[in-house]
């Protein structure tokens, strides 16, 4: 069971990571640890501790629910563009929600 969810963070922070196209020691330094801290966690020597798991959660912008939420495969963009959406008025949410259900249709 840990070494499933050792898995599991650990795929997961490499996709978070790639996605936004940062190295494990550029993203170890910006969340405040030594540069090879991620790396670390990668390769399964070491497990973020609550307060490292925070950090890293707040570098993405994500909350600790959207890591691990499997229906969300780009939770960073999801979470920017509900922002977004709420900035919008009705006319213009409906016309978005329209361009979104043509793509889904292609």
């Amino acid at each position: 069971m840990y070494e499933d969810f050792q898995d599991y963070v650990i795929t997961r922070l490499i996709k978070l990571r790639m996605n936004k196209g940062v190295s494990a020691r550029s993203m170890s330094l910006d969340i405040g640890q030594c540069k090879n801290y991620i790396a670390q966690v990668e390769n399964k020597h070491n497990l973020p501790s609550m307060m490292a798991f925070s950090y890293i959660c707040e570098y993405f912008r994500i909350t600790p629910k959207d890591f691990f939420d499997d229906e969300i495969e780009y939770p960073v963009v999801y979470n920017e563009l509900l922002c977004n959406i709420k900035e919008l008025n009705e006319e213009q949410i409906v016309n978005v929600n329209n361009i979104i259900k043509n793509i889904l249709r292609k």
